[in-house]
């Protein structure tokens, strides 16, 4: 009897489902029309979901149109329909809200552009009456409607306005610094802040999102039409004379800077705001602000710290009767300039201006991994209704750690496999193969990011350090060899001109460390040091990995290679703490190796690594435990 009623209560759930999926695709249908929607579904491969008899097989039609995905499979439970019939609701109601709001934009536009073009007719006819002759002539007006002409033309976007974040989760690999970012202005109290990162890893996208973020919050300052005024540091220009200035306003006098003509005509000098004006009650962002003229820089503190512009001439005649109110105001009690600042850099924190520093937050943005690449064009070529195929998103990950460049080679991929195939397939997502990512790499000449790899058999004489340079961790294949001296006790030690001089000082401090500790006297041996590929390292940080290897050199001790070292090493054997740690964890992790050896003084306030085994090290013989296992043997008494 209880196995009657649960096949009865079953039967009663899948009819009520099965009426719910009927009103869905009859909803559709009024959106879409019933011809347009058998098209639609035909594309999507869902005509015989709709047509069919079984709910699961209705159900994923419903899904494919819903979602355009055609990959889209039945669900196996009959529990888990529900659910999916709730998103699917949601889908179509989040899509007719943005169409309804695209539609009110699109009539408030024309409306707006047919108000825009009566003035302008209206400014012309103006114009004819108030002068005496017609300044136009034949040439002007073709040229007027050449202009006018061009205006109506426009293309479709580019395919990065398409592939670009369009809300903070599109933003792949950044949570701790968007968390952050969120915490500084996201607040009743926001700061100015610095993002300091490689470039194409979602500095400017962060900043606007965020700001996005703040304007729905209760408790912001943030107005929902706060601006968010972007700038380049890097073509910034400004004139010392203040004649000109983008970012802070100038006056144009009336005599030598061409101020309009009604203010010529009058004497009276023209104001003219900039951009911290207009970024007013939002976000200034200015790209590469390390790029900035210093001087432009203090001139923006200044600003930041009154919250106003003032302007200054010596044409200004405040008893003029004949300045306007506008002038007058702006002249004596300047423009308003209280906006959130928010730069973003390549450089080192040490390269920028220390004034500014102490004046805002500062967040670092990691770079990119293989793994995040990966993430960011699959997701990429979904909005392009493209499929790509692992292998293709793993070669554009093998070219590039940058957001930006890895979306642009998905980009010219698309293309490739688009003329390939002769146009969209009929049905489903254009798939995107490796043989066009290769395509696109080879037509750009780009090449690998990473040429050095970990390895699991142990080599004598060669060890793996590491480098920082932008922000991006590098590893450094040091390699050694030793022979006996032509004359007992008359050694050398060299290393290849273009490493530094920084390092050649780490192989005296080498030497030195490895008679103290070890008892190991290089006097007897000519020692040759190479830095594998002329890398110049400007810090003292590749020492420990210089002196193991020269130990395995003279010794015969070999080193692993899955493990790659860090650290400054001291006359007394000690590893001393160096700068860059996460940088250098990237680069450890991007060559594949299994650990990484850091000074013991860098674990104080480092945060949990993943994916790399981390050891902590303080004198040389702990780094020698780590790296070369078998080394005790040959020294009993260390």
């Amino acid at each position: 009897m209880s196995q009657m009623k649960n096949t009865a209560g079953k039967r009663d759930m899948e009819e009520f489902l099965g009426r719910q999926v009927g009103a869905m695709f009859s909803f559709l249908a009024s959106i879409y029309g019933p011809e347009k929607l058998v098209l639609k579904a035909g594309r999507l491969d869902a005509l015989s979901g709709m047509r069919s008899k079984d709910l699961a097989q209705q159900v994923a039609a419903l899904q494919k149109i819903v979602f355009e995905d055609p990959t889209i499979q039945p669900p196996d439970k009959l529990e888990a329909i529900p659910a999916i019939l709730e998103e699917c609701r949601e889908e179509i109601a989040e899509r007719m809200a943005r169409q309804a709001i695209e539609q009110d934009i699109e009539e408030r536009v024309s409306r707006r552009m047919q108000e825009r073009h009566e003035e302008y007719i209206q400014d012309i006819r103006r114009e004819v009456l108030m002068e005496d002759g017609d300044p136009e002539t034949e040439e002007t007006r073709k040229k007027l409607s050449r202009l006018l002409k061009l205006e109506r033309r426009s293309i479709a976007r580019s395919a990065l306005y398409y592939l670009r974040p369009r809300k903070l989760s599109d933003i792949v690999g950044q949570d701790r610094a968007i968390r952050a970012l969120l915490s500084k202005l996201a607040t009743p109290y926001p700061q100015h802040v610095i993002l300091y990162g490689p470039p194409g890893v979602g500095k400017t996208s962060a900043a606007r999102l965020v700001l996005e973020e703040a304007r729905k919050l209760s408790f912001s300052p943030f107005a929902k039409d706060a601006p968010f005024v972007e700038a380049d540091g890097a073509t910034l220009r400004w004139d010392p004379r203040e004649i000109t200035n983008p970012l802070l306003g100038s006056v144009h006098d009336p005599i030598y800077q061409g101020a309009r003509r009604d203010f010529a005509d009058l004497g009276v000098p023209e104001p003219k705001l900039g951009l911290v004006t207009e970024a007013t009650g939002g976000i200034l962002f200015i790209d590469e602000i390390g790029e900035m003229d210093p001087i432009l820089q203090n001139k923006l503190l200044k600003v930041l710290e009154d919250k106003r512009v003032y302007f200054d001439s010596s044409y200004y005649d405040p008893s003029d009767s004949r300045v306007p109110e506008y002038v007058r105001r702006l002249f004596e009690k300047g423009a308003p300039a209280d906006f959130i600042l928010v730069g973003a850099t390549t450089r080192d924190p040490e390269e920028i201006s220390p004034a500014l520093r102490s004046r805002t937050a500062e967040i670092f943005f990691d770079p990119l991994t293989p793994q995040h690449i990966v993430q960011i064009v699959k997701g990429a070529s979904r909005r392009l209704k493209a499929k790509l195929t692992e292998e293709a998103a793993e070669v554009i990950a093998d070219h590039t750690v940058e957001g930006r460049k890895a979306v642009v080679l998905l980009a010219d991929a698309f293309a490739i496999a688009l003329h390939r195939q002769g146009g969209f397939p009929e049905r489903g997502f254009l798939p995107i193969e490796a043989r066009d990512v290769k395509d696109a790499i080879g037509a750009g000449r780009l090449t690998p990011n990473i040429t050095t790899k970990a390895s699991d058999k142990p080599e004598v004489g060669k060890v793996f350090g590491l480098g920082v340079a932008s922000f991006l961790g590098s590893i450094l294949e040091i390699e050694a060899v030793a022979f006996d001296a032509t004359k007992k006790g008359k050694g050398s030690i060299r290393m290849n001109e273009t490493a530094g001089s920084m390092v050649k000082d780490s192989l005296f401090n080498a030497s030195a460390a490895l008679r103290k500790e070890l008892g190991i006297d290089i006097a007897d041996k000519d020692v040759h040091v190479n830095i594998v590929g002329g890398a110049r390292v400007d810090g003292p940080s590749a020492g420990l990995a210089i002196t193991i290897a020269i130990f395995s050199a003279v010794t015969g001790v070999p080193v692993r290679q899955d493990v790659a070292v860090t650290g400054e090493i001291s006359l007394k054997g000690e590893v001393k703490a160096i700068g860059g740690v996460y940088e250098k964890i990237y680069g450890a992790k991007q060559a594949g190796m299994k650990m990484i050896l850091i000074p013991k003084a860098n674990e104080v306030g480092l945060e949990e690594v993943r994916g790399i085994q981390v050891g902590f090290v303080s004198t040389l013989k702990e780094a020698l435990d780590f790296i070369c296992p078998s080394w005790r043997e040959s020294f009993k008494d260390a």
